[in-house]
């Protein structure tokens, strides 16, 4: 099923995307709760998820008594006939030269058989859905579809504003017993790595000398080290790099999340002096926030020699190179 072309052209003008990487069904590395609605059939819905217990959860309502409005408080269910992946799986710990660097991108076998094992087909367009309730939920929708990307998927979406616009829009999720469904395994099968999407600690410090702009997505006060998370073993950033922080990816609207246009994150990235368009390799603390800024670079801007590293401030620091911190 193709989606109708004035909707594709619509798609592109509401986001300014640039529409070469995703072809077919999908209209672009975004869609909206009233396309998904409308495709839901032709796609893979990929519920990725911090807490699994809410993928069966009862979401709450409110009713004002004055005004009879109905307003979420609690987000929970899931979209009909969605699957859903538990987030901590889609990472894990690595041996790196004797050092133990957590948060890494699994090895192809084993992202295979966690894809298979929630019940992905082979072939599929896939959307990926999370809560979208927090700027870093953006990013994890970002950082699945980094990942499988990464093994050769093309056709991929992310659900602009997640469950919580799902169901502030009063769309039907189902919850409870019945949505506790055993599934048959999946047949997706992990294609070559695509290594140019991928930094790692040599080819973040060559990125200076090689002309590649280093992208840092966390927090200024981390970024300027003010602050630095407990496994990070030093505080600051890498020389060079130019802060582009995780509350920068994505703006509230209701109790979502949603992406920003991409007019607005050129403005943004010309005052901060970056260039959508040239070589970049983002990063943050542990390659999480970092994958929203790559998902706007690569995907939002097609700039597709934007890389991430995966191990970022925790391998970096953990190996002893230079940071630049605030004394």
């Amino acid at each position: 099923m193709k989606a109708p072309s004035s909707f594709v052209a619509a798609a592109g003008l509401c986001f300014g995307v640039a529409m070469t990487s995703v072809a077919g069904v999908l209209p672009g590395p975004l869609v909206t709760p009233a396309w998904l609605e409308a495709h839901r059939a032709a796609v893979v819905v990929l519920d990725v998820r911090e807490d699994p217990a809410g993928f069966t959860a009862e979401p709450r309502f409110e009713t004002d008594p004055t005004t009879g409005r109905r307003s979420l408080v609690e987000l929970g269910g899931h979209i009909h006939g969605a699957l859903m992946i538990d987030y901590a799986q889609m990472r894990t710990d690595k041996l790196i030269d004797g050092r133990r660097i957590a948060g890494m991108l699994p090895d192809a076998r084993q992202f295979e058989a966690l894809m298979r094992a929630a019940g992905v087909p082979a072939g599929k367009p896939i959307v990926i859905v999370t809560q979208a309730t927090a700027p870093e939920e953006v990013d994890t929708a970002a950082r699945a579809y980094w990942s499988i990307k990464y093994y050769g998927a093309d056709e991929l979406a992310i659900l602009d504003g997640g469950m919580a616009r799902w169901l502030e829009e009063g769309r039907a999720v189902e919850s409870g017993a019945a949505a506790d469904r055993t599934l048959p395994q999946g047949d997706w099968k992990a294609g070559a790595p695509r290594v140019r999407m991928l930094a790692d600690s040599a080819r973040v410090a060559r990125a200076a000398h090689d002309g590649v702009q280093l992208i840092d997505a966390r927090p200024a006060a981390f970024f300027f080290g003010l602050q630095k998370r407990p496994a990070v073993a030093e505080a600051g950033h890498i020389a060079h790099a130019i802060d582009f922080p995780a509350e920068l990816h994505a703006r509230p609207v209701g109790k979502s999340q949603r992406f920003l246009s991409v007019a607005q994150y050129r403005f943004i990235f010309h005052a901060i002096g970056v260039n959508p368009q040239k070589p970049m390799i983002v990063y943050c603390n542990t390659g999480h926030m970092a994958s929203g800024a790559w998902f706007i670079a690569s995907e939002l801007f097609g700039n597709h020699d934007a890389a991430l590293y995966d191990g970022s401030m925790l391998m970096w620091a953990a190996e002893g190179r230079p940071v630049v911190a605030a004394h």
